[in-house]
């Protein structure tokens, strides 16, 4: 048989940002639906949501083996055939994410990112408006804040189901993928050690995704 044990799988910036990443959407949502912040708090959550997505694209390349879009990433025919084992039962431990767990990642950060985005071009022309809606056409405007209402649900979508594949992995295959993004480790076989990288490089990433943000920010308030 072979030996399973605990190995280190998350780095410590994936999985900050993870956990971030659920109290920022959080916060967003009882402040933009409830009222339990003011609109400038929504609008600061915002910029620092789309500063830690920058991040996260980033680190896609440049970060630990486990959060690179490359080792996680596969095309449809892989995605087809981890889906035609997962149904048979036969779908290997994946260390990080899977095949199907992948595009769900990619299709949050896209929807996120979009959220994020459109906000920064948002008005509800009474008197909130994003940062760079006094430099767009009125037709771009009202475009970016449709977009930002209606994507609220997508993401909503895509939160459910990414709840639910986590639970159909606890249940159906006694799998916790909770407990991995709290603590980095987990269950896995005699494979080669994963590579990771300083978390240095990481606090340098976010600095540059946080200044782009707001160099954006700052061009758009400069009217």
């Amino acid at each position: 048989m072979t030996e399973r044990r605990d190995a280190r799988v998350w780095d410590l910036p994936t999985r900050l940002f993870h956990w971030s990443l659920v109290a920022l959407i959080v916060v967003q949502y009882a402040s933009g639906e409830f009222g339990w912040l003011s609109m400038e708090w929504h609008f600061r959550l915002g910029y620092t949501t789309l500063a830690l997505v920058l991040f996260r694209v980033l680190w896609g390349f440049l970060g630990s083996q486990t959060s690179r879009f490359g080792h996680f990433v596969r095309g449809p025919r892989g995605v087809l055939r981890y889906v035609a084992d997962l149904a048979r039962g036969r779908a290997a431990h994946a260390p990080g994410h899977n095949p199907l767990g992948a595009w769900s990642v990619l299709a949050m950060l896209a929807s996120v990112a979009l959220q994020a985005v459109s906000g920064l071009a948002s008005s509800d022309d009474i008197s909130e408006e994003g940062p760079l809606a006094a430099r767009l056409s009125g037709a771009t405007v009202d475009w970016m804040t449709w977009l930002h209402h209606a994507n609220r649900y997508v993401l909503a979508g895509l939160i459910v189901l990414h709840v639910g594949a986590v639970l159909m992995h606890r249940v159906a295959r006694s799998e916790n993928l909770v407990g991995p993004m709290l603590h980095g480790r987990s269950p896995a076989t005699g494979a080669a050690p994963l590579r990771f990288v300083s978390s240095w490089r990481a606090l340098a990433l976010l600095a540059v995704s946080a200044a782009a943000v707001w160099g954006v920010i700052a061009w758009g308030e400069a009217t």
